[in-house]
């Protein structure tokens, strides 16, 4: 049976980065929505592209939005195969740090909400260099070098300001778009909270109030969403975490338990090996015999 609805991996593939070929991909691409955020720059001739049931002939060197959430499908627009890269991210992973600006989840909420353009045309874009940024965003993804998360997360931080101001421009009024994250955190972007609160005794009622919902209302529609429970989502996170300073620092377990807010050191070794199936210990000198 073919769902509208496509299931992203928001915990091990938080941004994916990527060429799409259609001579060598599955083609067109069937209507869809998911709740990342999805921008596409187009390299090779051109597709039609619809987005809530609005159409846009896109051509090379042009950019496309898809807002999360949004229905959108792709086809060949001059019956020969396009080419595009794709980046495709959770938008809770990019927080605001200005105590006077939405967040981006918000801006782009707002964004739609007020029919603001998603097909942007190539002349309008010099100035983004988009072509260089998908391909340092690819390049950074696929190496996995120190550092590439701070570096992917920059260029594409970068990007998306950008956008921003392109909306600005055209007439959004940012004035209008709720700053405060509180008053809007729901089910989909309730990550965003978590993830900022990793090192802190949260406590998934807390979770829950900032949904506004019940706590057996947002259990269920969160194991619903994410495959999971809130807590074991927690916890893997957590582990994410302690995989960075683990492969990327030189910091004694204590330091990192403490860090990625497990209640103790001996806390963490328990749930690192039964998420990983080794010790911190052992996980840090089999990566470090890799390389």
């Amino acid at each position: 049976m073919y769902y509208l609805f496509e299931k992203q991996d928001r915990l091990n593939d938080p941004i994916e980065c990527f060429y799409f070929d259609s001579a060598k991909e599955i083609f067109p691409v069937r209507p869809h929505w998911h709740y990342f955020a999805e921008i596409i720059f187009m390299l090779r001739g051109s597709a039609e592209m619809v987005c809530d049931g609005e159409n846009h002939t896109v051509s090379e060197g042009d950019l496309m939005v898809f807002p999360p959430s949004s229905v959108h499908s792709i086809y060949s627009a001059e019956g020969f195969a396009p080419m595009y890269a794709v980046l495709k991210f959770d938008l809770s992973l990019f927080p605001s740090y200005s105590s006077y600006a939405p967040s981006l989840t918000n801006i782009f909420r707002f964004a739609r909400s007020e029919h603001m353009k998603v097909h942007f045309k190539g002349q309008d874009i010099g100035s983004l260099d988009c072509e260089r940024v998908f391909r340092e965003c690819i390049e950074e993804k696929n190496s996995y070098r120190y550092g590439y998360d701070v570096i992917l997360r920059s260029l594409i931080y970068r990007l998306l300001f950008s956008l921003v101001r392109l909306w600005i421009d055209e007439g959004l009024d940012i004035d209008k778009c709720p700053a405060e994250a509180d008053m809007t955190y729901g089910i989909e972007n309730i990550t965003e909270y978590i993830d900022s609160h990793l090192e802190d005794n949260i406590r998934v009622s807390d979770i829950a109030d900032k949904c506004h919902m019940s706590y057996s209302g947002f259990a269920a529609k969160f194991r619903e969403q994410y495959g999971m429970t809130c807590k074991e989502y927690i916890e893997k996170m957590r582990i994410f975490k302690a995989e960075e300073y683990l492969l990327f620092t030189v910091h004694d377990l204590n330091y990192i338990s403490l860090q990625t807010g497990f209640s103790d050191c001996s806390h963490f070794i328990r749930s690192f090996k039964k998420y990983r199936g080794v010790t911190p210990k052992q996980f840090r000198l089999q990566r470090k015999r890799r390389k």
